[in-house]
């Protein structure tokens, strides 16, 4: 009866760790989810496929770091491999802020390097522009005032 319950568990961690992995190829297939962010969450579906196959690693493991209770040690790793991609994106995070305010400051700098106003039309006699118009000037003819 035990080891029944036991290969129920071990089949469900099994499709568990499949359906992770499947879950993860249709979000990159959809491109809903970045390769570079899809390689730590199929390294960690692989780690749980391999230990749900293989119910001796997981005890040998837990013996090998001291671990009396070999799902205490699944747990372990759980906790590690979501260190690891929270860290991950800790830097992705970064990267982008860094991005945005460069981005920002660059459309700072446009903003302020660009002209006053339109260029007013050239005059009929030279046929060069009479120069830049104010944009109080453009204000004031659109209403219709003169000034």
């Amino acid at each position: 009866m035990d080891n029944v319950q036991i290969v129920r568990i071990q089949i469900l961690a099994v499709i568990g760790s499949v359906g992770l992995i499947l879950f993860i190829l249709e979000l990159i297939r959809r491109r809903r989810l970045r390769e570079e962010f899809a390689v730590l969450w199929l390294a960690m579906g692989a780690v749980f496929l391999v230990l749900s196959i293989f119910r001796g690693l997981l005890d040998k493991f837990s013996y090998l770091i001291g671990i009396g209770y070999p799902p205490a040690a699944l747990f372990l790793i759980l906790i590690m491999g979501l260190m690891l991609i929270l860290i991950h994106f800790s830097t992705a995070i970064s990267e982008l802020k860094d991005t945005q305010k460069k981005l920002v400051q660059e459309i700072g700098l446009l903003k302020a390097n660009r002209p006053l106003g339109p260029v007013a039309p050239a005059s009929r006699a030279s046929g060069r522009p009479l120069g830049r118009v104010p944009p109080a000037a453009l204000l004031s003819s659109r209403d219709g005032k003169a000034d």
